[in-house]
């Protein structure tokens, strides 16, 4: 008598699939493409990281760091929040440093979802939040943005909110859209979190990297919002460490005493040197930071003109390091079979549409470009892009 063959794919990892970010990166490899598809830097990171990071590794910082972070960087994290955000964090009982904001994330809704909630998600958004809802064991309820400027329905909005709600996740600056959330949008979600006591997990990974002196605003910074605001961040975008893995989470400290144990038996810890060196970047002066986003400001106007010339029309970003573009008018039958022949015929890797909605239809006529590239970088890529013109 043989046994009855067991199924050996979870039913949490049949609901989604492989990253369509990560795999356009390796197609782009394969067919020696310019990659403007994964959202990392291809300039190096600041020389003072570099020497930081060579500097802790000399000096045997090797070894495993406090679980929940190193103690110098957590506290470098909190002068770094104060000073940036005006918020007064607990470096001992209010930060967890993680394997990056990915797991950040993770970490946090295995910490707080159970089988029944359900946790609102603005879309497009970035792919990694709808499975780590569903491997939370909870729902996700997805709340449309609208181009060209990625507004939401306020009463769209206001219908989601319900018992069973107990979370929504904000992204700002957003990927894909490059969508700044207005203090008027952030005070609307607010009361709504408030009416239904509901936990705020945010994004802020590209808080320094805006626009057309577009103001980054903090959930956590408004009234009555402090205690119930997740803060995500990281090293990666701010300071061009993408490889790095060094995420950190704020929250108040009941939420992180049940992170922190999440986190424990995910990762145990973020690489111990590169915490360290992470205590250089959040002393960096404020200048740093200005100047980063004058030059990436330039980076989008250079992208913005590229596409310009080869007549792909877009929503201009207000803030993190991507466009999000419509290509209906080239006549593919949807952006996946655009990506692909972009990227095989034409030697530019983008990321289609559809792996930032929950169904993919709705996705079909855009592709997301980054721009985080050197000048050559983005030239070599228009040279490339503007034999699309004899398609139009």
């Amino acid at each position: 008598m043989t046994a009855t063959q067991k199924q050996r794919i979870s039913d949490k990892a049949n609901q989604f699939t492989e990253s369509v970010i990560r795999e356009m990166t390796r197609v782009a490899l394969q067919y020696g493409a310019v990659n403007l598809a994964q959202g990392f830097p291809d300039f190096p990171c600041p020389p003072e990281l570099k020497r930081a990071a060579c500097e802790a590794i000399e000096q045997d910082i090797n070894q495993y760091a406090i679980t929940w972070g190193d103690k110098a960087f957590r506290h470098a994290i909190a002068d770094k929040v104060k000073w940036y955000l005006g918020l007064n964090i607990d470096p001992e009982r209010q930060i967890t440093v993680t394997c990056g904001s990915t797991e950040a994330m993770a970490a946090v809704m295995l910490a707080t979802l159970n089988p029944g909630d359900e946790v609102i998600i603005f879309e497009p958004y970035y792919e990694n939040y709808g499975p780590d809802v569903i491997l939370a064991s909870a729902t996700p309820r997805y709340i449309s943005l609208h181009p060209p400027e990625w507004t939401f329905d306020e009463a769209e909005l206001r219908q989601a909110f319900n018992e069973r709600t107990k979370a929504i996740i904000i992204n700002t600056p957003h990927n894909p859209t490059g969508k700044v959330f207005t203090r008027e949008e952030l005070n609307l979600i607010a009361e709504l979190c408030q009416k239904w006591d509901v936990l705020v997990f945010t994004d802020e990974i590209y808080e320094h990297i805006l626009y057309d002196e577009t103001p980054h605003i903090a959930m956590a910074t408004l009234p009555g919002m402090e205690e119930r605001t997740v803060t995500i961040n990281g090293l990666s975008k701010t300071y061009s460490v993408t490889g790095w893995r060094v995420g950190y989470i704020l929250s108040n400290p009941e939420l992180t005493g049940a992170i922190r144990k999440v986190h424990d038996f995910l990762t145990v810890g973020a690489p111990a040197p590169l915490q360290r060196a992470g205590v250089v970047a959040m002393q960096l002066p404020i200048t740093y930071y200005q100047e980063l986003a004058k030059r990436y400001q330039q980076k989008r106007n250079d992208i913005l003109q590229i596409l310009d010339r080869v007549g792909i029309p877009y929503s201009i970003p207000k803030g993190a390091y991507y466009v999000f573009a419509d290509i209906s008018s080239f006549g593919y039958k949807n952006d996946v079979e655009f990506a692909t022949y972009l990227t095989k015929e034409i030697g530019v890797a983008v990321v289609p549409g559809s792996g930032f909605f929950s169904q993919s239809e709705a996705g079909k006529k855009f592709i997301r470009f980054c721009f985080s590239k050197k000048p050559e970088t983005l030239a070599k890529a228009e040279e490339r892009l503007l034999k699309l013109q004899s398609n139009l």
